[in-house]
């Protein structure tokens, strides 16, 4: 009845298993999915995560909970890379989470697991990050214990075989680790199905300007048809879902996969719902974090005023609606989604603490977009690509208060100073509030106007 197979945890969760989702039993789902993917008896699902970051891991790990016992029937493992040295402070950190938890503290002394966090708080010993992984501790999360996970070291052991992959790399990473991937992949009869976690965009300037996203990546890098490439997003913070945090997600993609595959990840507590808008709800899902570290810099440079926080979320919203209006030909069916996980990401997200961290001078430029403990910062990557896509010429649109075409971009002042903070690094984290401040700045509802009243869908922007 447990995620891990070694012992039973004294409380229900985390490591329980969910008896039942909407009337339909564990074991009926995964038999569901086993018929759909034309496993035979013996021959387990097998489901393999890419990527060990904070909700890579713990999406991992909520299936763990939920499958993990019917060993016969379904395989769960999780892949990141070895070696990588925990520090001592990180270590000793472990130590007081460890022995604050009496649940965890019973469970590595039964498998005889606790003295080596012991020997390194002493520095007697130095842990690895895929060890921890093993014992249930992500390096990006240490503060939230998961699952016992069965952590493969070794790419081509952990996909050769792989039905579901769950890609938890950051974008920047994606197309390196799936071009690796295809290489294991060349001998495969059957193909897989993906499922991506990631929340990133790139910029493609020639021919035309285009966004390329993670899914798109993976299917150009393994030659997987994007019939069986899906997204899943929504409003989640990983810790808060292991915790049980109510939450709900979109898993998006061909009907095929996504509705059985939706009743396969939906729990009590993590809601998933479907949609066949795969590539737009991807790219809304790398939007948000543009925005959100400029959030955090205006909550750390006013002192958490509310006032300003809504001013900024005014135009930010303002702005991010007017280039939904550029990438989707119906924008009105993303906006619940969209402003549900920008609230999110604003509130807690990792994007928000790192404006809010470099308004402060606590990191700087210099330390790059991963950072330590948190991971990838994937909004500054989106920053860059947004601004260099949306300032092409060849999508110049008709500005009524100017009587001219001007770049999208020229009506993101947000996105146009976020740019010259963290890209140029012309000026510094106080330039968003200049902007907000600027007298010259329309109404927030001008540019939604401008974007609801003029044909600016741009579809060759999403490559359609």
């Amino acid at each position: 009845m447990v995620g891990s197979t070694e012992e039973v945890p004294s409380h229900p969760y985390p490591n329980g298993l969910i008896q039942s989702t909407n009337g339909s039993s564990v074991e009926e789902k995964v038999d569901e999915l086993r018929q759909i993917f034309g496993k035979a008896d013996g021959d387990p699902l097998r489901i393999v995560g890419v990527g060990a970051g904070a909700w890579g891991s713990v999406f991992v790990a909520m299936l763990q909970d939920a499958y993990g016992n019917l060993r016969e029937k379904v395989q769960i493992r999780i892949w990141r890379r070895a070696g990588r040295d925990v520090d001592k402070a990180t270590a000793e950190h472990l130590f007081e989470v460890i022995n604050s938890r009496e649940d965890v503290l019973r469970r590595l002394i039964r498998r005889c697991a606790y003295l080596k966090y012991v020997e390194a708080r002493l520095g007697d010993r130095t842990l690895h990050a895929d060890e921890i992984l093993k014992d249930g501790f992500c390096l990006n999360m240490i503060d939230t214990p998961l699952c016992p996970l069965k952590v493969v070291t070794n790419l081509q052991e952990a996909m050769w075989d792989a039905d579901i992959v769950i890609n938890g790399l950051p974008s920047t990473e994606t197309r390196n680790v799936f071009q690796e991937i295809s290489r294991y992949w060349k001998e495969r009869v059957t193909v897989p199905v993906i499922i991506s976690l990631a929340k990133g965009i790139e910029a493609e300037l020639g021919p035309e300007p285009r966004i390329v996203t993670p899914t798109q990546m993976i299917n150009k890098a393994t030659g997987v048809p994007i019939e069986n490439i899906l997204y899943l997003g929504g409003p989640n913070i990983a810790s808060e879902i292991y915790n049980r945090e109510y939450a709900n997600a979109r898993i998006c993609g061909a009907e095929k996969w996504r509705k059985a595959l939706a009743r396969f990840l939906r729990q009590p507590h993590f809601i998933v719902w479907d949609n066949g808008d795969l590539v737009t709800h991807e790219v809304m899902g790398g939007l948000k974090n543009v925005y959100a570290i400029g959030a955090g810099m205006v909550a750390a440079l006013t002192n958490e005023s509310a006032t300003s926080k809504s001013v900024y979320f005014a135009h930010c919203t303002s702005e991010m609606i007017f280039i939904t209006h550029l990438l989707a030909e119906g924008p009105e069916k993303l906006a619940g989604p969209l402003l549900a996980d920008t609230y999110v990401t604003l509130l807690k997200g990792r994007n928000a603490w790192y404006g809010q961290k470099l308004a402060k001078g606590e990191i700087n430029l210099d330390m790059g977009d991963s950072i330590k403990g948190k991971g990838m910062i994937q909004g500054v990557s989106a920053v860059k690509a947004f601004y260099e896509l949306l300032s092409q010429s060849s999508l110049n649109i008709f500005h009524p208060d100017e009587n001219k075409h001007v770049a999208p971009v020229e009506l993101c002042p947000l996105l146009k100073t976020l740019y010259k903070i963290l890209i140029m690094r012309e000026v510094s984290s106080e330039a968003i509030l200049q902007a907000l401040r600027d007298e010259t700045m329309n109404d927030p509802r001008d540019r939604i106007e401008i974007a609801q009243s003029h044909a600016i869908y741009r579809p060759s922007l999403l490559g359609q």
